[in-house]
């Protein structure tokens, strides 16, 4: 059922905001660091566990598909409401948070580009073809 897919969304966020908050008191800031991308990796975890296991009937992959299409737009929603002003003065964490998640995006894009299939090389070039059919 597509009630599923929003139950397994509705758990998947209030653990990673629980979460973002407790990783917050650890660094010692006072905010929620991270709550809703912690419950994007759940869900995405969440979704191939099930997957994997065949537990996850059509209907709930449909609710999972629509409230992650939607996930998005909610949480640039919720980036905006956050003060960046307020966060560079409150020390450099927000520094070095920002660099230390670019360092890591860097790497996880390397490393997945060289896991991809090199698959099969393109054809050589055909240099007698007239440049107008390519457009054909």
């Amino acid at each position: 059922m597509i009630i599923y897919g929003t139950a397994i969304l509705a758990a998947c966020y209030l653990s990673g905001i629980f979460l973002g908050d407790l990783l917050g008191s650890a660094i010692g800031a006072k905010a929620n660091v991270g709550g809703v991308g912690i419950a994007m990796i759940l869900l995405i975890f969440a979704k191939m566990y099930l997957e994997k296991y065949k537990m996850m009937p059509k209907a709930t992959e449909g609710g999972i598909n629509f409230w992650g299409a939607l996930y998005i737009p909610v949480v640039v929603a919720m980036a905006a409401q956050q003060n960046v002003v307020v966060a560079l003065r409150g020390g450099w964490i927000a520094v070095i948070s920002a660099a230390v998640a670019f360092a890591l995006c860097c790497c996880v894009i390397a490393t997945l580009s060289r896991m991809g299939n090199r698959g099969i090389p393109l054809p050589p070039l055909a240099l007698d073809v007239p440049a107008d059919a390519a457009v054909r």
